[in-house]
């Protein structure tokens, strides 16, 4: 007897020829189901008292709702909102375990045997219980580090692939111009060159070479936010945004725009609106700029309950999907508008044919990842020492020296070092938010690893992070007195804690305990607690030279360090074992690598602070300066350089760069233009190119930029991006502060990048 496999089933045949055949066999609920990703995963299981897992009834009415299941999110999420812990939920050993229990269930309740995509968060590394935690992304963005990004991203999708997950939702997309907002530990900085670069640095991690399959150890990966909600009015979380469609084009959207030519597989509709429609029901946005200008053909989530807040605007939740679906939106997340498509599209709100290109780009994905073939494949778990390795390197990478005016660093010398504060000995302050638990004896402290070196260290906490209390000052005091140096370390905190209120969508709703920064948690001011800068009055006034590390997920307004301390570094949320990166740049162990990827404000009251703004007279306050207290891009070395002029040579850039000092030492070289003669009004500075470049000491080399298309092009006066004829200054200075004083080189551009007018002025 002869077997006939129904095409979809034959993994020999196109995918799109497959993709066609399956939706053809579809019913209309089982299409609006897979467009559905409505229950939180860690509802999907539980343990029980013999260590096994078991599914829950909630999963069972799930899958029966819709006859199977298009998207499961969090399966293995574990933090303090889940309230899944090493307890109760699924570690590196069991997580696959877990996906193939649920996988096996939900194959089994389809009637055409389609598998589910688990989603998970992967904000700096899986967040699941094992995951390895890698620094945040701004201090992703302080490394200026594409490649070792890249590295690092990678190993985050093995470990995701390999406890059964499938897509990673990641944090690339936003743009920092408001550092009061919580969520600005989730961008790569504030300039869109800066973020570009890294976004497909991500891309290229976690999914690999574009193609039409993905590897075993590698994610698609969704990228969010799309697009503009760093711009909400007063850095407050999903409030409206005010962006003019210049400022969305030229900020906002070329990160956007450079994900998704790396291959992205899908990108996030974000909470906030462009232009008065929220994004997740913008059809101009999802539909005429992605897919048709940007020819974009993977999927668009919408975010946590986006879709159902559009009723705002309908008037009801099955009109609120039929918008979203509409515009563009291919997959909801925990929404009830879009458990309703079916009657939607009975009603004729929307019609079958948007439905259908839905289910159609679910569906691809997850032919693309051969869960047909392979529903319950889980690849080994990466070696969690390369996971540590990686981690580490990168908090070094993003160490960043503002100021060493005393020259007390690096600590070499130190006999005895005060190591105080309230960030000395801890780990947990080091993390960033989306943070799975970790085990006990997880990470290395600023104070365990200074004291693994074998100097004679003395510790006093001083005050708490938050609040007002100072028992533990006098001790500070006499620490400090008593010692050569002192290590002040302060900072903020995205610590939640299971005493944390949430919101539905897992956004930090009443703020406790010692949590200052994250999803939700906004400031209307930039100051540490109050208690921490009575500690640094205290102990910078011992006459003890004093060495301030700020352990901060966005740039607080600590103008008193600046003023008072000896040297001043920032850290950022460095990771599980960032401090033993800052310890061995206090002691000289390791350079000081990072450049600042956000300006750094002097207070909440003179923002935006942002180097790359319009090029008009922009005057002081009367009470204070409008300049940031450090630039973007500035971070010192133990050594010094001295940059040369630009030079034009075809269409390469070269300037000269030498080392001044006595140390080995490495600074990033980085290219601005500063548009003279434009058809549009220009900004100060856009940063266009950078490169690392180590030298040692007296050693010159020539760094060369690229001079094309990508370094001169600029949105026009149609919202188009294209090199516009005009002049051009081009400067290479080692911060945006410095590049406003360096010598630049002009360029005529003619109305063709092509012709032979493009020459030095």
């Amino acid at each position: 007897m002869t077997v006939t496999t129904l095409l979809y089933r034959d993994p020999a045949a196109p995918v799109d020829a497959r993709v066609r055949d399956l939706l053809s066999r579809m019913t209309l609920r089982e299409k609006a189901g897979q467009l559905n990703q409505r229950m939180y995963g860690w509802d999907a299981y539980r343990r029980t008292p013999d260590g096994r897992f078991e599914l829950t009834d909630a999963l069972y009415a799930e899958t029966e709702r819709f006859a199977g299941l298009g998207a499961l999110y969090g399966l293995l999420r574990a933090d303090a909102w889940s309230g899944v812990d090493h307890v109760g939920g699924s570690g590196a050993a069991d997580g696959a375990e877990l996906a193939h229990l649920v996988q096996r269930h939900v194959v089994e309740t389809s009637r055409l045997g389609i598998p589910a995509l688990f989603v998970e968060e992967v904000p700096h590394g899986h967040m699941a219980l094992d995951g390895t935690v890698l620094p945040v992304n701004l201090a992703v963005g302080a490394t200026w580090d594409p490649g070792l990004y890249e590295r690092a991203a990678a190993h985050a999708a093995a470990e995701l692939r390999a406890r059964g997950g499938h897509v990673a939702l990641v944090s690339a997309l936003d743009i920092a111009r408001d550092p009061r907002w919580g969520r600005t530990e989730e961008c790569f900085g504030e300039d869109p060159y800066l973020a570009a670069r890294l976004t497909e640095a991500l891309v290229r991690g976690m999914q690999g070479e574009p193609d039409e399959f993905f590897a075993p150890d590698k994610a698609p990966v969704v990228l969010k936010h799309f697009a503009g909600q760093g711009a909400t009015v007063g850095g407050r979380n999903s409030a409206e945004s005010e962006l003019g469609l210049r400022e969305l084009h030229e900020i906002h959207l070329p990160a956007v725009r450079a994900g998704v030519r790396a291959g992205a597989a899908a990108v996030m509709a974000a909470y906030n609106e462009v232009d008065g429609m929220p994004c997740c029901g913008n059809r101009a946005l999802l539909t005429g700029l992605l897919r048709e200008r940007w020819g974009f053909d993977g999927l668009v989530m919408a975010d946590g309950l986006a879709v159902d807040r559009l009723a705002r605007v309908t008037g009801d939740r099955v009109s609120a999907g039929a918008l979203a679906l509409h515009a563009g939106v291919d997959l909801s997340l925990w929404d009830e508008g879009f458990t309703h498509l079916e009657e939607a599209v009975e009603r004729g709100l929307v019609s079958e044919e948007a439905l259908d290109e839905a289910v159609a780009r679910v569906l691809r994905l997850k032919f693309r990842l051969g869960l047909f073939e392979q529903p319950y494949s889980a690849g080994p778990f990466p070696d969690p020492a390369a996971g540590r390795d990686l981690s580490t390197a990168l908090a070094r990478a993003a160490v960043t020296l503002l100021h060493d005016d005393q020259g007390v660093l690096p600590l070499s010398g130190a006999a005895r070092i005060a190591v105080l504060g309230p960030h000395a000995d801890t780990v947990a302050h080091q993390l960033g938010d989306y943070t799975a638990p970790q085990r006990p004896g997880t990470g290395t402290s600023v104070l365990d690893a200074l004291r693994r070196t074998g100097a004679d260290v003395r510790h006093a906490r001083g005050c708490a992070l938050t609040g007002d209390d100072l028992s533990g000052l006098p001790e500070a005091i006499a620490e400090a007195a008593a010692s050569d140096v002192a290590v002040l370390v302060l900072g903020g905190s995205s610590a939640r804690t299971p005493d944390t209120e949430f919101d539905a969508n897992g956004a930090a709703r009443t703020v406790v305990s010692e949590m200052t920064c994250g999803e939700g948690v906004d400031l209307a001011g930039l100051r540490l607690g109050g208690a921490q800068h009575t500690l640094l009055d205290a102990v910078t006034a011992t006459g003890t030279p004093t060495v301030v590390v700020l352990v901060q997920g966005r740039p607080h307004a600590v103008p008193e360090a600046a003023e008072r301390a000896a040297a001043l570094l920032t850290a950022w949320y460095p990771g599980p074992w960032g401090g033993e990166a800052i310890a061995e740049v206090l002691l000289g162990r390791a350079e000081p690598l990072g450049r600042l990827p956000v300006s750094v404000p002097r207070s909440a009251g003179q923002l935006p602070v942002y180097y790359n703004h319009k090029d008009t007279e922009y005057g002081g306050y009367v009470d204070d300066s409008a300049e940031p207290l450090y630039s973007f891009g500035h971070g010192l070395s133990y050594t010094s350089f001295a940059y040369g002029p630009p030079r034009l040579s075809g269409r390469t850039v070269e300037a000269d760069v030498t080392n001044t000092g006595e140390r080995h030492g490495r600074t990033v070289a980085q290219l601005y233009i500063r548009r003279l003669v434009t058809p549009v009004w220009p900004r100060t500075l856009e940063l266009r190119g950078f490169r690392a470049v180590d030298l040692a000491p007296g050693e010159c080399r020539t760094v060369v930029f690229a001079l094309g298309a990508e370094q001169l092009a600029q949105v026009g006066a149609d919202l188009e991006t294209a090199v516009p004829p005009g002049t051009v200054e081009i400067r290479v200075a080692e911060s945006a502060r410095r590049a406003l004083t360096a010598v630049p080189v002009g360029l005529r551009v003619g109305q063709s990048f092509t012709e032979p007018d493009e020459t030095p002025l």
